[in-house]
């Protein structure tokens, strides 16, 4: 699937690391939504991409933006990973069906089943406001591009 800036965010429910659901729709009308797609948990680029998130999670905060990070793991490999590594925000499984969000998302990699690097900002009103990707699976994103999301919200 494809998708585009001004296009309203394909729907999903996720489970969260405490087992809970998450829908993005309840934060319709209260925060934007920053949904950062990645591989694998406990890898080396994805952990310091997300610690990075954390180590500035005050400017998501400040910009009353919700980080949601997603991967096709299982929630309690995310629970662990996320305790591991002293993440403030929540982490998401796309486990089952496996990797049906990252695929509504365009960033489902068929050939070795996980998400592929991808940031979609949704703004408050439901819509896609920000889409950028890093150059490759092995390539970590900027955290300039978050900060210049943020910004224009």
């Amino acid at each position: 699937m494809s998708i585009s800036v001004g296009d309203e965010a394909p729907e999903f429910t996720l489970k969260a690391t405490d087992g809970s659901d998450v829908t993005l729709s309840s934060f319709r009308g209260d925060s934007s939504v920053t949904l950062v797609f990645y591989p694998f948990a406990f890898s080396g680029i994805c952990t310091s991409e997300l610690c990075e998130i954390g180590d500035n999670l005050s400017a998501f905060n400040d910009a009353d933006n919700v980080v949601l990070a997603i991967s096709c793991d299982r929630h309690h490999a995310l629970r662990a990973f996320k305790e591991a590594e002293g993440l403030d925000f929540e982490l998401l499984a796309d486990g089952w069906p496996h990797g049906a969000v990252s695929r509504a998302y365009g960033c489902f990699d068929e050939d070795l089943g996980v998400a592929l690097r991808r940031t979609v900002v949704v703004g408050r009103d439901g819509r896609i406001a920000r889409i950028f990707d890093s150059g490759g699976i092995g390539e970590a994103r900027d955290l300039g591009s978050y900060t210049d999301a943020l910004g224009s919200l």
